[in-house]
């Protein structure tokens, strides 16, 4: 069953679809127009120094119809010596001027051919490059993370992510437009160009092994179908996805989502709450921007902490994950600290310590 803005959301992919619709961030380069421009401008200066070259010693030469070596006659010559066609209408007669075609005009011809070949090589050996890469890539892509969607919600998962230690090359962005995909490469991101809710696209993100799948499409309607399919292909990743209607969050879970995070109204109540007390959103702000101010981590339960309650911890505890259940820190299931246990803590944010691989920030809104 199709979801209404299916076909619409289809069409706009195939749109943007491109040949190589995997692309791997890579080091900035020239235009290739300037660099073009740069081999044409290279050669003409080659043409031209061969021509004064010839000119310059006009006497040593012989021109079948006239006798004489003129400016253009230099420039005939430099033209065909170059390019190899070699009519031989004019031909060097004295000593000096063939020494100087062995030792001057034959570098300057293989220099003239190198940069004319030069461009057609480094096109296939960029492709070539490009390939090797392309397959290395995916030969030893495991327990990434895929983002479907790169907008405000996707780059600011991603960012959150990342501050955690997570490298940028264990980060697979699927959008559908080129542009985007663009600029997630030149953030150094591995970017697919296509409709995430096809099965294929998501195959080349190599969401099959993916360790967790964020979900920040534009539409809910699109975000339900990505996360059946990306569930259908993976059954055991993590999968968080967005929507902008709180009614649509159940609808997720039940496609396979672990979490939903509804945008809107998580939006609208932190504007409510600043209404009624403008520093307990500044802090609701903090607490959501990582890595300044306060941060919001999830902790395993070290061995002094095991027997005590919440409270005795050196860490603000806000809640308890034991088992599948998140308690309150005043809940009274939660008794005493066990070693299994989780806690999920508000810590000052320190950009000089190296997060540990053990604790996971507090997915935002």
């Amino acid at each position: 069953m199709k979801l209404p803005g299916h076909d619409a959301i289809a069409r706009q992919a195939d749109e943007h679809l491109v040949t190589h619709r995997v692309k791997l961030p890579r080091k900035v380069v020239e235009r290739p127009i300037r660099q073009v421009a740069k081999r044409l401008s290279l050669a003409l200066l080659v043409l031209v120094a061969t021509a004064f070259i010839v000119y310059a010693d006009h006497d040593g030469y012989n021109d079948n119809s006239d006798g004489s070596v003129d400016l253009l006659d230099a420039f005939y010559y430099a033209t065909v010596t170059l390019s190899t066609t070699g009519y031989g209408d004019i031909t060097p007669v004295s000593d000096a001027a063939r020494l100087t075609n062995i030792f001057v005009i034959t570098p300057l011809r293989v220099l003239f051919l190198i940069i004319l070949v030069g461009t057609t090589l480094e096109v296939l050996t960029e492709r070539t490059r490009e390939e090797w890469r392309l397959n290395r890539w995916r030969s030893t892509l495991r327990d990434h993370t895929v983002v479907v969607g790169f907008g405000t919600k996707g780059r600011s998962a991603i960012q959150t992510v990342c501050a955690t230690g997570l490298r940028k090359e264990q980060v697979v962005v699927v959008d559908p437009s080129s542009k985007v995909i663009d600029a997630a490469t030149a953030d150094g991101y591995a970017g697919v160009i296509g409709d995430a809710t096809r099965s294929e696209v998501l195959k080349r993100a190599e969401v099959q092994r993916a360790r967790q799948i964020i979900i920040a499409t534009q539409r809910d309607d699109t975000a339900v179908l990505v996360t059946l399919t990306a569930r259908q292909l993976n059954r055991g990743a993590k999968i968080v996805a967005a929507v902008r209607e709180e009614e649509n969050a159940p609808l997720l879970q039940q496609s396979g989502a672990d979490a939903v995070i509804t945008s809107a109204s998580a939006a609208g109540r932190l504007l409510g709450l600043s209404v009624l007390s403008p520093a307990a959103g500044m802090v609701m702000e903090d607490l959501i921007q990582q890595g300044s101010g306060l941060d919001m981590v999830e902790r395993p339960v070290v061995k002094a902490e095991v027997g005590r309650g919440p409270r005795e911890t050196d860490d603000l505890v806000v809640s308890v994950v034991r088992g599948h259940r998140v308690l309150g820190y005043d809940d009274p299931a939660i008794g005493s600290l066990q070693l299994t246990d989780r806690l999920i803590t508000i810590v000052r944010a320190t950009h000089d310590a190296k997060v540990t691989p053990d604790v996971r920030p507090i997915p935002r809104d």
